[in-house]
């Protein structure tokens, strides 16, 4: 039986996730999928309801707007990728950016010449990536993300000594993030109150898709550990062993929370103690698991605008006109689609993680067919696609596109007979960006024929694609220019600086959590002095 996640197992006291890759491929000039001597390719889903991309060796096909409107911006114009180039050498400037930036930013991004100078990952990475590049020289930071991505890296950097270099952001205007404003309503407040005054040995598991006032405040309120999609079923896994009678709230995606219990349900349904400790964790078992499973509260009113997408309708379409494809489905995602892919991981066909999981298990797939072609000495008869359904944010298409083209390209006899197909899924309730809405820059709806544009729909965040190219350009010559007074507005946000919780700094108190996440990704288990604080703190 296959792992129910792509994360390496089983987990051990030092082992760690996959790092997220950098994006180090430049694109190659697109060209027909179809070479010399091969016969002419048609995308699978000619006549399928959802967009999708068929990448190749040496270029793609399209099918579907979005998917084309995605294949435009893929292979960006030189003279782009050059300006943005010099402006980040003159400045002396270095990027951190989120996997989820549109796809012309991200192909240029990809393109640079000087690779030491961008890295592209999920939210995990992005803080030490910064760490790293400004060790290393840089001056300043342009971080591209939504505002609790800005936060947190500035934090992380004030935690390594690097408190004087700026960070800034893409816009001076709000980057919101429906997820984590949900957490700031005072309902989860209450609901942490509630299970502080009740539960024993109580831990609340708040994903870094927050803001630092938020975990500052919850920290006051229960102990308080960050945790990321990549990380949250080893931090459960890990403070169960550590804490007898351990009491779990994980908050705010209400999601994320709930595809964990089904995953530990499915491992109670599909695995003996002996596949527990050799794929999931080696100091676990079905007690544990049922345990945890018991014991877990989850928030019940928070959720991301864009995960929310992937829900039964959009899963009917799925499993009615893609019944043989690979299915992804980030944490994130309503419980439909995260069922289907969890069903099909077992049999080695779907995913459910994070983005690097997603980004993994997509590489791994297409260099198994590749080298499957290769070991067998001779071209095939025809071509092998593989098909995928993106059960995630689509901007990361570029980060794919990249890593399939790589592997393609470095071998002989596939490049030209496996290509790797992403389909796109489309909901109805889509939303798309609109500056001059009421609601804060987004609207319910689609905003073209089959749902989909580069601006809202078909799973694009429209908070994330307020960073845009034109905005990395103009802060990097605005510092090359010495001008940085202008860009004032553009630092992350700072709501709780110089503000006091008890006798300690308001953010000191924010950054804690994530410091405790830190201290088990690197040491393996969590600090003493946060086992001891959930001790002390029970209330029963």
């Amino acid at each position: 039986m296959r792992p129910l996640i792509s994360s390496p197992l089983p987990f051990s006291a030092g082992s760690s996730l996959s790092a997220p890759r950098l994006l180090s491929t430049a694109p190659q000039p697109s060209r027909p999928l179809a070479p010399a001597g091969v016969p002419p390719y048609t995308p699978l889903t000619a006549t399928k309801p959802f967009p999708s991309i068929v990448i190749g060796a040496d270029g793609m096909a399209s099918h579907g707007s979005f998917a084309s409107a995605q294949e435009a911006f893929i292979n960006p114009d030189p003279s782009r990728v050059s300006s943005l180039a010099a402006a980040l050498q003159a400045s002396n400037s270095c990027v951190v950016a989120h996997y989820y930036m549109d796809v012309e930013l991200q192909a240029v991004l990809a393109a640079l010449p000087d690779q030491s100078r961008v890295f592209v990952a999920d939210s995990l990475a992005m803080g030490d990536a910064a760490v790293r590049m400004v060790e290393a020289g840089a001056d300043s930071v342009i971080c591209l993300g939504v505002d609790f991505m800005s936060e947190s890296v500035k934090a992380i950097m004030s935690k390594n000594g690097h408190a004087s270099v700026p960070v800034y952001r893409a816009t001076a205007a709000p980057i919101g993030c429906s997820l984590a404003e949900s957490a700031e309503a005072l309902s989860y407040g209450a609901w942490l109150t509630q299970g502080a005054a009740k539960a024993k040995n109580p831990l609340h598991v708040i994903y870094i898709n927050t803001s630092l006032e938020t975990k500052a405040l919850s920290t006051q309120l229960m102990p308080t550990v960050t945790c990321t999609s990549s990380n949250v079923l080893r931090t459960m896994l890990q403070s169960d062993l550590q804490v007898e009678d351990l009491s779990v709230y994980y908050g705010p995606d209400t999601f994320m929370g709930e595809n964990l219990r089904t995953l530990f349900q499915k491992v109670l349904a599909n695995w003996s103690d002996a596949e527990i400790k050799e794929r999931l964790h080696p100091e676990h078992s079905r007690a544990s698991i049922q345990r945890l499973h018991d014991n877990l509260n989850v928030f019940p009113s928070g959720n991301c605008v864009v995960h929310h997408m992937f829900g039964a309708e959009c899963t009917k379409t799925v499993t009615e006109n893609y019944p043989d494809a690979f299915v992804s489905a980030h944490l994130e995602v309503p419980g439909e689609m995260f069922e289907i892919a969890m069903e099909k991981s077992i049999s080695g066909k779907g995913v459910v993680g994070s983005t690097a999981d997603i980004l993994n298990f997509i590489k791994d797939k297409v260099a198994e067919a590749a080298e499957a072609v290769e070991a067998g000495g001779k071209p095939p008869a025809g071509k092998k696609n593989l098909q995928f359904v993106l059960g995630t944010e689509a901007g990361m298409v570029t980060s794919i596109v990249n890593n399939v083209q790589a592997i393609l390209s470095s071998m002989p006899l596939a490049r030209d007979h496996v290509t790797a197909e992403i389909v796109f899924p489309v909901a109805s309730d889509a939303v798309t960006q609109d500056p001059d809405s009421e609601f804060g820059g987004i609207v319910p709806g689609v905003s073209g024929g089959e749902g989909c544009s580069t601006a809202g729909g078909c799973a694009t965040c429209p908070f994330m694609k307020m960073n845009d190219l034109d905005a990395v350009l103009d802060i990097a010559e605005t510092i090359r220019d010495g001008d940085v007074s202008s860009l004032a507005g553009h630092h992350p946000p700072n709501r709780i600086a110089g503000k006091m919780l008890g006798d300690r700094e308001a953010v000191d108190v924010g950054v804690d959590s994530i410091m405790h996440m830190r201290h088990l990704m690197s040491e393996g288990r969590f600090s003493d002095e946060l086992v001891q604080e959930v001790k002390q703190r029970s209330a029963i």
